[in-house]
């Protein structure tokens, strides 16, 4: 009975010293930095072994309540019901899509775990297709499906991996027929209801629901209200609303097996050419993680676990000027204690001679080309005859404020790097 009591003490040390590692005093550092300077909106949540060890929601009007558009994570739900009909053996990994939508380009080839690994071939959905004109519209089944098989396949199926709303859009449709029934009753049935998520549901109707954030974008200085898809239209692919608390508490049942057996998520968690069969992967050698991102018209999201930590972190936002991708990996490096340099945003005072050597013609593959000047001491970007003063915040890293543009310089300023929110221009000096 002593040994017993004594390895539950070591446990709950073990436990409460991963806690107390996450770096609470930095990450509210960055946080209020973020908030103060106007560079995300939003919510974040940690877990350790289940238990909340970090929550923060931040710019805006945000608590730990506001609803968010959590975008592509939806693919994990689906994911996840699609394991759920293999191991009642109502599906099997190779089925064939012909077996529910034979008139679809090479349905005869495409398998379901090619859809889950983003391996089909089938043009997305949202490409070619004037998703601008109709994303705020109601689309059928049948709208949507005309869109994939007009189109020609983008590479023979399992020639490769390429991410594809399409796949997860047609995993929901097999979904539905298979149960009878909408996603939305499955997904609320099958995940939502038997893990108790009280504020996921599926958007069904237009426009912004009460206690759902409203996406913004940032422009000329202030955020601006951005308009709402219409999420029916994303299925499976898209189209769940939920908060950082509920998602920590999905992946935690994922990785606790509570929704599917340990076989399927291991499948889910292995990587060929860099996808997972319903998840990615995260962290790096040493914090080997899993989940998924989320993105919609303003929207941004990431659902991770590192199950060797027991550590989930879930973070939403409704407006992205710092990206998130760098957000998310100061927030990573603060759980780990990695070494870390957070940016406090101020504005640097850097010598001619620096900025001498960012100076120049600046192109790229995208067909972006950029002209750098100084101005009286300050660095000066053209684009198009549209001129961006670029404040120093580090002396390789720059940000112009009224738009919300982030600049990295690079190779000793033979590369710059051009940060639009979630979109990264990479360039290289003439």
């Amino acid at each position: 009975m002593k040994r017993f009591a004594s390895l539950l003490v070591l446990l709950f040390i073990s436990l409460t010293t991963f806690s107390q590692s996450v770096n609470h005093a930095q990450l509210d550092s960055f946080f209020n930095a973020l908030e103060r300077h106007h560079l995300a909106i939003g919510n974040i949540m940690i877990t350790s072994a289940g238990k909340p060890v970090y929550q923060r929601s931040f710019g805006k009007d945000q608590t730990d309540q506001t609803e968010y558009r959590i975008g592509s994570i939806t693919k994990v739900f689906t994911a996840v019901m699609i394991y759920q009909l293999i191991e009642a053996k109502k599906l099997t990994l190779d089925t064939k899509l012909a077996a529910y939508y034979p008139e679809l380009p090479n349905a005869d080839k495409i398998t379901i775990a090619e859809l889950l690994g983003h391996r089909s071939g089938l043009a997305n959905f949202t490409n070619n297709t004037g998703f601008d004109n109709w994303k705020e519209q109601p689309k059928t089944h049948e709208e949507l499906l005309a869109f994939i098989k007009n189109q020609k396949p983008d590479f023979e199926p399992n020639a490769k991996a390429d991410y594809n709303n399409s796949n997860y859009l047609l995993l929901g449709y097999i979904i539905e027929k298979i149960y009878q029934k909408p996603y939305s009753d499955v997904v609320t049935e099958r995940i939502i209801k038997k893990l108790a998520l009280n504020q996921t549901y599926y958007g069904i109707k237009p426009g912004f629901q009460p206690g759902e954030a409203i996406s913004y974008k940032y422009f000329n200085n202030e955020w601006k209200a951005d308009k709402a898809v219409y999420l029916d239209n994303f299925g499976g692919a898209g189209a769940l609303i939920s908060t950082p608390a509920d998602l920590c508490k999905f992946i935690n049942a994922i990785f606790a097996y509570k929704l599917i057996r340990q076989q399927s998520v291991d499948r889910m968690k292995t990587m060929v050419d860099g996808y997972g069969m319903g998840m990615f992967p995260y962290g790096d050698k040493q914090h080997q993680g899993f989940g998924h991102n989320g993105k919609t018209e303003g929207f941004g999201s990431s659902m991770q676990y590192y199950p060797e930590n027991k550590l989930a972190i879930a973070y939403c936002t409704s407006g992205e000027v710092y990206p998130k991708s760098n957000i998310l990996d100061h927030v990573f490096k603060s759980c780990f204690n990695l070494p870390d340099t957070v940016p406090d945003f101020k504005i640097r005072h850097l010598n001619a001679k620096l900025l001498e050597t960012y100076t120049g013609t600046y192109n790229g593959s995208s067909g972006l080309e950029v002209t750098n000047t100084l101005d009286q001491g300050q660095l000066v970007l053209s684009l198009k005859g549209q001129l961006f003063k670029l404040d120093a915040i580090s002396e390789q890293e720059f940000w112009n404020t009224p738009f919300g543009f982030f600049f990295y310089f690079d190779q000793g300023g033979k590369q710059l790097f051009i940060e639009d929110a979630g979109t990264v221009y990479e360039l290289h000096k003439k």
